[in-house]
């Protein structure tokens, strides 16, 4: 079992950037996924990256604002994530391993365990 460790989350005013981190020993040997829940709605997926990082898959909105990267010499992914909106408030996650089909991001099945996440609120 490996720890997963979020942060980098805070409160930012629309139009606004974060950017996440994703820690863990061992995280360069794997594809990581980021993934968010918002109140009353089903945790969907954000990003995910290979363990190379060269290849990159985004959820429809997020497209074209938010860019996922990684450092395996710090086993660290990143999301980077610009022109933020109200609708990206959400807590953030990420996992290993997840499947990747295009814009469809989804957990692996006994590849995560959601831990405390990072929150990300979005607001004027």
């Amino acid at each position: 079992q490996v720890q997963l460790v979020e942060s980098g989350g805070g409160l930012v005013q629309p139009g606004g950037s974060l950017r996440l981190s994703c820690a863990a020993s061992g995280l360069g040997s794997h594809a990581v996924g980021w993934f968010r829940q918002a109140p009353g709605k089903e945790r969907e997926g954000v990003s995910c990256i290979n363990s190379s990082g060269r290849s990159t898959y985004y959820e429809g909105s997020v497209e074209g604002r938010f860019t996922i990267s990684r450092d395996n010499g710090l086993n660290t992914v990143y999301l980077q994530m610009n022109d933020l909106k109200p609708e990206d408030t959400a807590v953030y996650y990420c996992a290993l391993e997840p499947v990747c089909m295009g814009s469809r991001i989804t957990p692996r099945p006994g590849y995560y365990n959601w831990g405390q996440g990072t929150q990300v609120t979005v607001s004027s």
